[in-house]
């Protein structure tokens, strides 16, 4: 009977054993369980102010709230802006690397370069580029090669369907003044465009190099003493984003028809524009967002170039100037501001 007994105290304890690990087990699981979610965190990076950026800032959170992505609930969004200080882009960029963000998100080749001197092993999303190879961020469109991907502007092709749409809105127009910069990567490929498609139509070019803002207002002396009929801005970078109130008023001054790549410049009083629809880039730099926090390196993912295009016309502007647009013009029209 005693070691009927003994071996049943025996028992009893190993029993007892294995239900107090169990227990501790399943109190360690259900702790674990409880534990919330690491929330991502992405780094927005801008030169200008951001305030000024809400045609391009609220597409990107549409396109992340389209792969299931909302601010402030399951991610978090460091926003940094130089506020048009080109300077003062390394410090912003080192604060979001000192944040420890899981994406930073660039909004234009300064702020990509930016990013790529402060970090080699945080993604890089463009949001928008001209010419990411040329820029030196990526190895080729398709094979990115390194930790910066996205999407790039670059289309040389609309720069002469710029110089098309003059010619129909003005068909006499014979001299046309072409303000570019030329230390931008993308300005020879865009020349050489507006080169073949002004031959055909008998339309002369004359070339102003605009590198600062200081060259705005001799830039537009340079075209009217010319006798230009016309402007095709191309001008690139802070300069030309910085400044577009200044650029739109001197037009509408010396009552010349000018021709923009982007539709801001016509919501902010510009006469036409023809080009890539970029709020629609920034909407998609957010699917490669996605991408990467579900594992897709930048090395991995080729850069893609734009898909929609639009024509966007602003009325009050050319009844300021004196130029009527053609029906058909407007008829193709995306957007007429009136």
């Amino acid at each position: 009977m005693k070691v009927f007994s003994s071996q049943c105290s025996v028992t009893s304890k190993s029993a007892f054993g294995v239900v107090l690990c169990a227990f501790l087990f399943a109190l360690c699981s259900s702790a674990e369980a409880q534990q919330p979610a690491k929330v991502p965190r992405i780094g927005y990076l801008a030169v200008v102010s951001l305030s000024s950026m809400a045609a391009r800032i609220e597409p990107f959170r549409q396109g992340l709230r389209e792969v299931g992505y909302e601010e402030g609930k399951n991610i978090v969004i460091e926003w940094r802006s130089a506020d048009g200080n080109p300077d003062r882009m390394p410090t912003v960029a080192n604060e979001l690397v000192q944040l420890k963000v899981d994406i930073i998100v660039s909004a234009g080749s300064t702020a990509t370069r930016a990013a790529k001197v402060a970090t080699a092993t945080i993604p890089v999303v463009m949001a928008q580029d001209d010419d990411p190879v040329a820029n030196g961020f990526v190895a080729s469109l398709a094979r990115p090669g390194g930790n910066i991907t996205g999407l790039s502007t670059l289309e040389p092709e609309v720069s002469g369907k710029q110089v098309e749409i003059l010619k129909e809105i003005i068909p006499t127009i014979s001299r046309v003044a072409v303000v570019h910069s030329s230390t931008s990567p993308k300005d020879a490929k865009i020349l050489d465009e507006i080169k073949r498609a002004a031959g055909p139509m008998k339309v002369q070019l004359q070339y102003v190099d605009v590198l600062s803002a200081n060259d705005i207002e001799p830039a537009f002396h340079a075209v009217t003493k010319a006798r230009a009929e016309a402007i095709l801005w191309t001008v690139s970078g802070s300069v030309s984003r910085s400044y577009q109130t200044h650029v739109v008023k001197l037009a509408t001054k010396n009552r010349l028809p000018i021709i923009y790549e982007s539709r801001g410049w016509v919501e902010n009083g510009g006469l036409l524009s023809y080009g890539r629809n970029l709020p629609d880039l920034d909407r998609r730099a957010a699917t490669y967002v996605d991408k990467i926090l579900k594992g897709a390196k930048p090395a991995d993912l080729p850069v893609e170039q734009p898909t929609k295009f639009e024509l966007v016309i602003n009325l009050k502007t050319a009844r300021q100037i004196g130029l009527t647009i053609p029906p058909n013009v407007l008829a193709r029209a995306n957007k007429v501001i009136k």
